[in-house]
């Protein structure tokens, strides 16, 4: 970094601050910025600014959206009884790109992590329990990740809605489509036989 000029370090500094970006892939980024057309670089630092003016929470389900509600939210044909939980906007859009789920959502915005001071005050639980207690609910799907923070967050979930009349379901875990039984962890071979299904 010591060759580099102050503005070029300012922005590397800015750049290293965006999530899985390392040292060497901000000043990566800041080469290739630096060798972009002044109006490619214009464009890209609107969008930046266009992103974060426009863009807010869903007032229903806390999706990213420009309007009040998304467009999930709008959609009348989706199973409003149905609602998936997900702990952020990028897996509600990996589970929209299947195409196989027509229910609505509820993005948490975070996992329980208490090393890290996120505790269910810190998560956007209090809006989930309102559509709960407002609406027609009958499935909650808890689809967090099947890491420690993600069943953590899942069996909090659990608690929260047992006495609840609704019937409360987590994503299968196990073995993933194509994946070679010798190359595969052992407590993903244990819960895919746990959770394994009829023929």
């Amino acid at each position: 970094m010591k060759a580099y000029a102050q503005p070029i370090k300012k922005l590397v500094a800015e750049l290293g601050k965006l999530p899985g970006i390392g040292e060497k892939t901000a000043a990566r980024l800041a080469n290739y910025i630096l060798r972009s057309t002044e109006d490619d670089v214009k464009k890209l630092a609107e969008s930046i600014v266009e992103v974060k003016r426009k863009i807010k929470l869903c007032r229903i389900c806390l999706n990213l959206t420009e309007d009040d509600t998304c467009y999930i939210c709008r959609d009348t044909a989706r199973d409003k009884e149905v609602i998936c939980v997900v702990e952020d906007p990028d897996a509600l859009a990996a589970i929209e790109e299947c195409g196989g789920y027509h229910g609505t959502y509820h993005v948490l915005h975070g996992v329980l992590a208490p090393l890290d001071g996120i505790g269910p005050d810190n998560l956007r639980l209090g809006e989930l329990i309102q559509r709960i207690n407002e609406g027609s609910v009958k499935e909650i799907i808890l689809a967090t990740n099947t890491n420690v923070q993600g069943e953590s967050t899942a069996l909090l979930l659990t608690r929260m809605f047992k006495e609840k009349n609704i019937k409360l379901t987590r994503i299968a875990t196990g073995v993933p489509m194509g994946g070679d039984l010798k190359y595969i962890d052992k407590m993903s071979i244990s819960k895919s036989l746990e959770f394994r299904r009829g023929m």
